[in-house]
């Protein structure tokens, strides 16, 4: 039996964008490392709120509701659906590594005061254009925050 641990890198994603991060994201996860995101609904989207908005209701049209393909509305589904499309997920390096991915909206009790890392290369003060959270698009599609 195994005792060795793979590395644990708990993301804080608030003002984080949201495609860079997902790439680096599944990069450490394709490098055998877990990997827990916490505040999802915090991460920033670049791009005009309505364009982004009607394109996302747009894709919510695709498919049949019984058959597939299925569409959240959760910030925590979307980010983990991004991050999915990321990885080589038909191969079984891909699934295995898909499975060591946890996102969370908010910031779970047992990470409170944990140390969380960041990336540099996603960081949303560099954006100087229109941009607006995951969360605010998650609510325009149909997200019910009760849920």
């Amino acid at each position: 039996m195994q005792t060795t641990k793979n590395p644990v890198a708990v993301i804080n994603a608030e003002g984080l964008i949201m495609g860079r991060m997902a790439s680096k994201v599944a990069k450490k996860l394709l490098n055998g490392e877990e990997v827990i995101i916490i505040n999802a609904e915090k991460s920033v989207i670049s791009g005009k709120k309505k364009s982004k908005v009607s394109e996302a209701k747009e894709f919510l049209e695709v498919g049949a509701p019984e058959r597939g393909p299925f569409h959240y509305r959760r910030p925590d589904k979307i980010m983990r659906k991004t991050i999915r499309g990321m990885l080589p997920f038909k191969q079984p390096k891909g699934k295995t590594a898909y499975k060591k991915l946890k996102v969370f909206m908010g910031v779970p009790k047992e990470f409170k005061d944990q140390k969380t890392e960041t990336i540099p290369e996603a960081q949303a003060a560099t954006l100087k254009g229109p941009h607006f959270t995951l969360g605010e698009l998650a609510r325009e599609i149909g997200w019910n925050q009760g849920e």
